[in-house]
């Protein structure tokens, strides 16, 4: 049976509830940052999905709820994790590039050990109109932060904040006049 690619607007959505997606091959990275998700204060629902990777079992898409924001994690110090959200990426339909999607990058601030140039990381990013955060999820502190930015981030893509939109969520977290992701 073939796996089905995933559509962003494929279900009907539920009132006051949204649903995330991370995907990435480190477990206890994906379950690190679902904990703080959860622990958040906010004003509507979530659901959190892991998955290490893409496509999704599609025996069980039926049961699946709408996705609104699918988060692909990767470290810089493995170039197996950035292999796999390359390959994942194949199973996502276009529609969800328009501001539903959002990469996250692990291991930067230690350079010494990247196997992954962060500028690869911008360029993945900026090939699937994407924002890119980079983050240390060892630290609890800027776990939290980063959270809270997926969070926001969430609710816009569920379109629980009025008179934004997900495309100028994704405008506003780009830096502004790059033409290019070189000259990032």
């Amino acid at each position: 049976m073939a796996a089905a690619v995933l559509r962003a607007l494929d279900k009907l959505p539920l009132p006051n509830m949204a649903a995330i997606l991370l995907v990435g091959t480190d477990e206890k990275q994906l379950e690190q940052l679902a904990e703080a998700m959860l622990k958040e204060s906010k004003s509507f629902k979530i659901q959190i999905h892991l998955a290490p990777s893409l496509p999704l079992p599609s025996d069980t898409s039926h049961l699946r709820p709408r996705i609104d924001l699918i988060v692909f994690l990767f470290s810089l110090q493995s170039k197996k994790s950035f292999r796999s959200v390359e390959a994942s990426l194949a199973h996502v339909d276009a529609s969800f590039f328009l501001g539903k999607v959002c990469f996250l990058a692990t291991g930067a601030g230690r350079e010494d050990r990247c196997s992954v140039h962060m500028s690869t990381g911008e360029k993945l990013a900026f090939t699937y109109n994407s924002p890119l955060l980079f983050c240390n999820l060892e630290s609890s502190g800027e776990c939290a932060v980063t959270a809270q930015r997926l969070l926001r981030m969430l609710q816009v893509s569920a379109g629980f904040v009025p008179g934004v939109s997900t495309l100028s969520l994704t405008s506003m977290l780009k830096r502004t006049g790059s033409a290019s992701w070189e000259e990032w």
